[in-house]
């Protein structure tokens, strides 16, 4: 009944657009193209899937610092952290599970082949090398493979596009007691184009217990990372470019283990280091008729969590946990644009891609942790390698119709999954709105630990385990009037999604305790957004998501996905160089696990709704230098976004950014 209503709602309201140009991403102006959705660079309106992008502009209007922070305002994407910057934070897609969601970079796939579930975190990012983020929602495995269930998040990094050599320079610091610089070099030379950046940031962070708990200490976790990453390119000849990608982080931060009886220890800190290399050569033939890219990527990353005995704690709790990931990644890529071939007054935009793609992964982890003097200890040392073939085709009929079909098989380990999508999207220029439908597969694999981990208190990994399975379908529309003079005065539109997921991954006692296929998953809900563009110099957008995300088994709702959630937010430039731009996020009620004032765990019930609000000030003192401030958090919200962390208190940050 209540997702009824719900529908009701956005039939007859439609506060709409949430899977589709440009009103997805605050401030931002979508490109006109999007590459992650469909393998071919296709129009945004002709995609059969919820798209959002979120631009180098984009970032800094808002001073977005971290990857959470910038996805937090998509519609259908819910951030769930775990204390501030460092901290573990998971992201959930359309209600699905935080791994779930495949992040790439790229195009190489990121997600932790250590941790437990093989999600990625979400919290220990940041973005001064991204030049633009590319969300995708909704079942993508005929594309990617393992783990885009919910969708795929692409980081596509900055690289030298204007000729001469260009330098950009950020400074900044703030309350409380937070600086950060970043610098990039970026250009192009004759036949060699290059970006070459360096980060580091440094900030005191706050106490991510909440301060209605009895054990609030007020004791900061900080964060310190450094990142350098290079970018570099050499096109011997037109249409040819041979390509080297280097990225080192390093990230150190305090965090919190609550723990049994609940306690807030100071001495809690952790490290997450990460290096990636990749090489590549990409080509245009026959005329760019045919594109073809061969690319080997490594990725290592490196995890460590420490805590030493506290006289205080009355868990007597130490931790030593370490996690190391290996992945090496082969990518071969092709695009035949059909129309290059034949002539054709029905059908033009056909393109096939088709490609090969190898994973190799290693993972490493040894916990060594004691409770109540009692040790604890888990471990794996395992590898799996994935490989996969894909093809793709996508034609436009009459100028109206847009169709896509993926078709992708997967070898990963034992099983060999099969996962498919197709997708329309019409065209009614008579009304000024696309209509859409898609429908898909999906998959994810068991992590190395499900199926080879041990810990000593009698767990086994079951190395026969399936992989889990999604099937899921979407139909929306989008619609864009002009008024004014204005061509897209108002943008409205809603998509609803459904999807059903099967065989999840359980820890039972079946005698012994491990790992089993016997979850499943329902979850539907609509996605809206309207973007209003009442002057040429503002921009207002509203976004709200429904989802009803329960175990269909169990008909319970699933942990930390809110009902209702909604956005607002506005860029507003009322003088020359002038950029205002607030922001409001709204997480509804949800369920999770729950600890009372005392700091007792209670069991599971539902959580309290939060309003975030942020503003960010930017101006153009000259066409090279621009001043900026920032605050977030401005009202103090206590929001939980996690039961027993809180929100970090209210912060403020200003500094200029140099462009030469």
């Amino acid at each position: 009944m209540r997702f009824t209503l719900a529908l009701l709602a956005t039939t007859f309201c439609v506060p709409a657009l949430a899977a589709e140009p440009d009103a997805t991403a605050p401030g931002t102006m979508l490109p006109d193209v999007v590459v992650t959705a469909t393998r071919v660079p296709t129009p945004v309106e002709d995609i059969p899937a919820g798209v959002s992008i979120i631009d180098r502009k984009t970032i800094e209007t808002n001073d977005y610092e971290t990857l959470s922070q910038a996805l937090s305002a998509i519609p259908g994407v819910h951030v769930s952290p775990a204390g501030g910057p460092g901290g573990q934070a998971s992201v959930f897609i359309r209600g699905t599970d935080s791994n779930h969601v495949l992040v790439l970079r790229d195009g190489m796939p990121l997600n932790d082949a250590s941790d437990s579930s093989g999600a990625f975190n979400f919290g220990v990012d940041t973005l001064a090398d991204v030049e633009r983020i590319e969300v995708i929602r909704g079942p993508m495995a005929a594309l990617y493979g393992s783990g885009a269930i919910g969708g795929v998040i692409n980081l596509i990094s900055r690289r030298g596009t204007e000729q001469g050599v260009h330098i950009t320079g950020d400074l900044a610091g703030g309350y409380p007691a937070a600086i950060r610089g970043s610098v990039l070099a970026s250009g192009v030379e004759g036949p060699i184009d290059f970006a070459l950046s360096a980060e580091s940031q440094s900030q005191r962070g706050a106490d991510s217990v909440p301060q209605r708990m009895s054990i609030y200490t007020g004791t900061p976790e900080g964060f310190r990372d450094r990142v350098a990453t290079l970018n570099l390119g050499y096109t011997p000849v037109d249409g040819t470019r041979l390509s080297l990608f280097l990225r080192a982080r390093q990230s150190l931060f305090g965090f919190n283990e609550l723990g049994y009886p609940t306690y807030d220890t100071a001495n809690s800190s952790g490290e997450a280091d990460s290096l990636m290399g990749r090489v590549g050569v990409t080509s245009k033939l026959f005329n760019g008729s045919y594109e073809t890219g061969l690319f080997v990527g490594r990725l290592q990353d490196d995890r460590h969590y420490n805590e030493p005995l506290d006289p205080n704690d009355p868990n007597q709790a130490q931790v030593d946990d370490r996690y190391h990931t290996y992945r090496t990644d082969v990518q071969w890529n092709n695009t035949v644009h059909l129309n290059d071939f034949f002539q054709s007054s029905v059908l033009s935009a056909s393109a096939l891609t088709f490609g090969y793609e190898h994973i190799d992964d290693t993972a490493k982890i040894r916990v060594s942790n004691a409770y109540f003097g009692v040790p604890f200890a888990e471990g794996a040392n395992a590898s799996m390698t994935t490989d996969a073939a894909y093809t793709g085709l996508q034609t436009t009929l009459w100028q109206r119709l847009t169709l896509t079909g993926q078709l992708r098989q997967d070898w990963v380990g034992p099983n060999a999954p099969t996962t498919w999508r197709i997708g329309a999207v019409y065209d009614a220029s008579e009304l000024d709105t696309h209509f859409k439908l898609a429908y898909g597969t999906a998959f994810r694999a068991p992590s190395l630990f499900d199926r080879f981990g041990v810990d000593s208190y009698g767990y086994v990994g079951n190395p026969n385990l399936k992989p889990e399975r999604a099937q899921g379908w979407e139909a929306g529309f989008t619609t864009a009037l002009p008024a004014r003079g204005i061509p897209d005065f108002v943008s409205f539109g809603a998509t609803y999604f459904n999807q059903q997921i099967e065989d999840l991954i359980t820890t039972v006692f079946t005698p012994i305790d491990t790992a089993i296929n016997i979850g499943s998953a329902h979850i539907q809900g609509v996605e809206t957004e309207v973007m209003l563009r009442p002057v040429r110099w503002a921009t207002l957008r509203a976004s709200w998501t429904f989802t009803d995300a329960v175990n269909a088994d169990t008909n319970s709702a699933l942990l930390r996905r809110p009902q209702n959630a909604a956005t607002l937010n506005a860029t507003i430039t009322p003088l020359p160089g002038l950029s205002i731009a607030p922001e409001l996020i709204y997480t509804g009620a949800f369920q999770d696990y729950l600890y009372d004032n005392n700091s007792y765990g209670i069991g599971y019930g539902a959580t309290q709704h939060g309003l975030i609000a942020n503003l960010t000030v930017t101006y153009d003192v000259t066409p090279r230098v621009q001043l900026y401030a920032n605050g977030r958090n401005l009202f103090d919200s206590h929001f939980e976004p996690v039961n027993g962390y809180q929100t970090p208190g209210p912060t403020a940050l200003a500094g200029v950014r140099i462009r030469l």
